[in-house]
Formats: C-alpha cells, sequence, structure tokens
C-alpha cells in the first residue's frame, strides 16, 4: 500500500504541471503564490514536530538508543552530500551549494521542495528557483522509490544496514516495513531513530546551503 501511494507523488505533480501550463496558457497569474508556500512551509514544519513527538515508539526507541547508533545518520548525511558535490562538477548549470541544498532533503521530497523555493527565489528569482525546487521534488522521489524497490539488492550487497541510510527521511515511515522485510525487526528502532534525526536534519542542511 506504501509503494502505491506514493507512485501518485509523480502522477500529481505531473497533474500540476500540466494544469499549470494550460492556465498559463490562457494568461492566469501565479504570482501570488509566494505568501501561500510560505505558510504551506510553516504547517510542514509543525507537522514535523507533531509526527516526532507523537510517535508511539518514540519513548521506546530513545529508550533503546546507543550511542554508536549515531554512526548510521551521520553515514547517511555524509554520503548525500558528497554524492551531491560530486554531482555539481557534472552539471554546470548550477553551483556545488545548490546541489548540495538539492541532496540535503534525504528523501523528503515536500519540505525540500518548498523550501528551497522559498530560500533561493531572493537570490535566483522565481523561476529559477522554481526549477531548483522541482529538480529536489523529483531527486527525492527518485530516493524514496529506489528505497523501497531497491532494499533487498542493497541489503545482499551491502548490508543489513544500507536499507535504512538509502531510505534517508523515510526509514522511520515509509519505508519502514520494507526495511523491517529485508533487515530483520531488529532493525526497526535503529531505522525510526535515523529517520527522526534525518527528519529535523533537513530544514538546518536545505537552509544552510541556500545561504551559501
Amino acid at each position: 500500500m506504501p509503494v502505491m501511494s506514493n507512485m501518485l507523488v509523480p502522477s500529481v505533480f505531473a497533474a500540476g504541471c500540466l494544469v499549470g501550463f494550460l492556465l498559463d496558457g490562457i494568461g492566469v497569474s501565479f504570482s501570488g503564490l509566494g505568501d501561500v508556500s510560505l505558510y504551506v512551509l510553516y504547517a510542514l514544519m509543525l507537522q514535523v514536530g507533531f509526527s516526532i513527538g507523537n510517535s508511539d515508539n518514540f519513548a521506546k526507541v530513545l529508550r533503546s538508543l546507543r550511542p554508536k547508533y549515531l554512526l548510521i545518520p551521520i553515514a547517511t548525511v555524509t554520503g548525500t552530500l558528497l554524492f551531491s558535490a560530486a554531482v555539481s562538477f557534472l552539471l554546470s548549470r548550477w553551483s556545488i551549494a545548490d546541489c548540495l541544498a538539492v541532496g540535503s532533503g534525504m528523501g523528503y521530497y515536500s519540505l525540500s521542495s518548498i523550501l528551497i523555493v522559498q530560500l533561493k527565489t531572493p537570490s535566483l528569482g522565481l523561476r529559477l528557483a522554481t526549477e531548483l525546487g522541482t529538480i529536489a521534488l523529483l531527486a527525492n522521489i527518485f530516493r524514496e522509490l529506489l528505497a523501497l524497490v531497491g532494499a533487498p539488492l542493497f541489503r545482499r550487497y551491502f548490508g543489513k544496514f544500507a536499507p535504512i541510510s538509502v531510505a534517508g527521511v523515510t526509514s522511520v515511515d515509509v519505508a519502514l516495513p520494507t526495511i523491517m522485510r529485508t533487515s530483520g525487526s531488529e532493525m526497526v528502532p535503529i531505522a525510526i531513530f535515523h529517520g527522526l534525526l534525518i527528519d529535523v536534519s533537513v530544514p538546518f542542511f536545505i537552509t544552510f546551503f541556500c545561504g551559501l
């Protein structure tokens, strides 16, 4: 079911692009939506706090934590940012900071795309900022789908922690059933802890790299 629901995301995005194109063709302007996106961003940030604090597993996860588990989210963030920086050398259109901002979404496509558009509009202009936000949306959607579909291969060739790292933020929710099936139920607390820490870090990393 989670896979089916997340397959709807590209379809909804494509439908939005089509509707926007058709409305633009008849002269309908969306220039006043900047304030709306800001309020949506605030709502998403509030939802992050609610989802973490209201999680049934939150207290259990905290009690079962070990300091060594911090190495997994650290490895996830480090690997993601290194790969994003490497990609920037292949894309002359975007700076290394822009690519790092996109990679900093860590699979959180809804928050990262809105946040990037909001933060980059003053420096890039609305059109380029929207383009970069769209890239972030697609890149993080693909990461989530890759985590869902490729988890068995990652587990087989890279170990039981690999599906957790690839999932990024989604290791705490959407990808959790897949991680449990491929890596084992003992990985569930680690996956939740990993996802929560990545979830909290996303706004800070994106804000930092968008400000460079």
